[in-house]
């Protein structure tokens, strides 16, 4: 097994249960690690052997296009296409930050983190 990861996948986006949040949106972070075999890529140097970042990215990039209230559905919906589409993975994490949350605060990032294992499913 090895590991995969995409880190700090900087992204804006409009999810959020305030009506402002619909509107003007926000900065966000996203973290994603999966974990799959990599022993056959690393023999045969081919991308059709690994599980592609390439093809990660746009997953997560079309999924936080789709507006959310919460950021756990947003995670739920990248692990559940990354399991679906990538069937060599069989662990994900994902964590979503919303930086600068409008709290009535000084807070850097709020963030929601998820992890799916396959055998769960």
């Amino acid at each position: 097994m090895g590991k995969i990861y995409l880190k700090n996948i900087r992204l804006y986006a409009f999810h959020g249960c305030m009506e402002e949040e619909e509107k003007i949106g926000s900065d966000y972070i996203v973290n994603v690690v999966v974990e799959t075999d990599l022993k056959k890529s690393s023999k045969t140097d081919s991308i059709k052997d690994t599980v592609d970042y390439v093809a990660l990215y746009e997953i997560i990039k079309t999924e936080m296009m789709q507006r959310a209230k919460l950021l756990e559905n947003v995670v739920d919906r990248i692990l559940n296409r990354i399991l679906k589409e990538h069937t060599t993975v069989q662990k994900a994490k994902v964590k979503v930050a919303k930086k600068n949350p409008p709290i009535g605060g000084n807070v850097d990032e709020v963030a929601v983190k998820r992890e799916l294992i396959r055998s769960s499913l």
